[in-house]
């Protein structure tokens, strides 16, 4: 089947663009002519057509003009936005990836900090290059409600090159794909490139997540990315123990409130009676499952006391974490997340109880004249890691002077 070769353009729109360009292609008959408008091009002018050569190289392009407008745009982004541009031309080929990021990447685990989660969307180079930087425990690279529904393929081929050459320090590196073929389309493009964890929008039946641990497994073997499935309707928190407990693949649970109070109709205010009934059973149904219940996001990002109050409450009806729509709002979940000094010196009692009856081999924990439940000790265990991620404490190992 012959494919039709038409003009394209890929790149954002607008004044004062940052760290991004724009390309645009123009069919013709003539070799292919690379033209690069920068205000670096001095610097970088051959450096910027040379990448631009090497993916049309790749997708077979070898007529026509390549036209690119240049704002400071990095090379995994020059490489990104110009693989965009041909495939919508009708180009199609294997991809030219970025060389891989020096610094370290962490594994992925199970069981981690998961107090905050800061959203990045997709779309947006400009803020993925920064967002390492701000501690936040996990970095979602968005590609669903922040990204337009015309720009989804582009921002699909921006996430799997900044997963690529991008250093998120030891934040978990997660990704939100989109509901249903288009997700598991997201899927294929960025799931192989060290993706610890994926966020499943919209879930309501325990069938769509089987299915999208079935196809992370096909494309990734046991490295398969762990996935945390969001509650957002009436139907999902009704199903939301079988959604938790889905597949081993879940290791956490989430809602988004937004969503699912406008299904309710019933508009979230400051006391959140609304959400309470749903707020509680994610918490429920995450534990009996075993994996952590994370809250949903707090949207005024100006309102720091707020965003204090909404951690405290949500962490005391058990919730391990909370999302981030604001680099800003990191610190303040922290700091909220983090024990009181009354509920740290318990926990380090209870702690240092179990150590001493592991140690002299009793299968029963005592703490004076009270018997200590195993979930008790697990609870302060993670008391103790809350308060050491917070500073309270020496890091493990450590003393009180390093």
């Amino acid at each position: 089947m012959t494919t039709t070769i038409t003009r394209a353009t890929a790149g954002p729109s607008g004044e004062k663009i940052r760290s991004d360009l724009v390309v645009r292609y123009e069919p013709g008959t003539e070799p292919l002519a690379v033209t690069v408008s920068s205000k670096v091009d001095y610097l970088y002018g051959e450096a910027i057509e040379a990448a631009v050569r090497r993916v049309a190289a790749a997708l077979g392009v070898a007529t026509g003009t390549l036209s690119v407008e240049d704002f400071g745009a990095l090379e995994w982004v020059i490489l990104a936005r110009v693989e965009a541009c041909l495939r919508r031309a009708g180009f199609a080929g294997e991809p030219v990836l970025p060389e891989p990021s020096p610094g370290r990447v962490p594994p992925r685990e199970r069981h981690r900090l998961r107090r905050s989660r800061l959203y990045v969307p997709g779309s947006q180079p400009k803020l993925m290059l920064s967002a390492g930087l701000y501690g936040a425990d996990g970095i979602i690279l968005d590609l669903e409600d922040s990204v337009a529904p015309a720009e989804k393929d582009a921002a699909r081929l921006l996430v799997r090159n900044a997963l690529v050459a991008m250093d998120f320090g030891d934040s978990e590196r997660m990704v939100r794909v989109n509901q249903g073929e288009a997700g598991l389309a997201d899927l294929e493009v960025v799931a192989p490139h060290e993706v610890h964890t994926v966020l499943l929008p919209k879930v309501e039946r325990p069938e769509e997540v089987a299915e999208v641990a079935a196809r992370l497994r096909e494309l990734c073997g046991e490295e398969a990315p762990f996935l945390m499935p969001i509650l957002e309707s009436p139907l999902g928190i009704r199903n939301a123990y079988e959604i938790a407990a889905a597949d081993p693949l879940v290791v956490a649970l989430t809602l988004g409130l937004e969503d699912l109070s406008a299904e309710l109709g019933a508009p979230r205010t400051p006391e959140a009676w609304e959400s309470f009934l749903a707020r509680q059973t994610t918490v429920y149904a995450a534990r009996a499952a075993g994996v952590a219940p994370i809250a949903s996001v707090f949207s005024d990002v100006r309102d720091e006391a707020g965003l204090e109050s909404y951690v405290r409450r949500e962490r005391a009806l058990g919730f391990d974490g909370i999302g981030c729509i604001h680099p800003r709002q990191i610190p303040v979940v922290h700091r909220a997340m983090a024990p009181t000094e009354a509920e740290l010196e318990k926990a380090l009692r209870i702690v240092a109880a179990a150590e001493e009856a592991e140690a002299r081999g009793l299968g029963v924990v005592a703490l004076g004249s009270k018997m200590v439940d195993p979930p008790v000790v697990h609870q302060a265990r993670r008391t103790v890691e809350l308060a050491r991620a917070a500073g309270m404490l020496p890091a493990e190992g450590g003393t009180e002077e390093d």
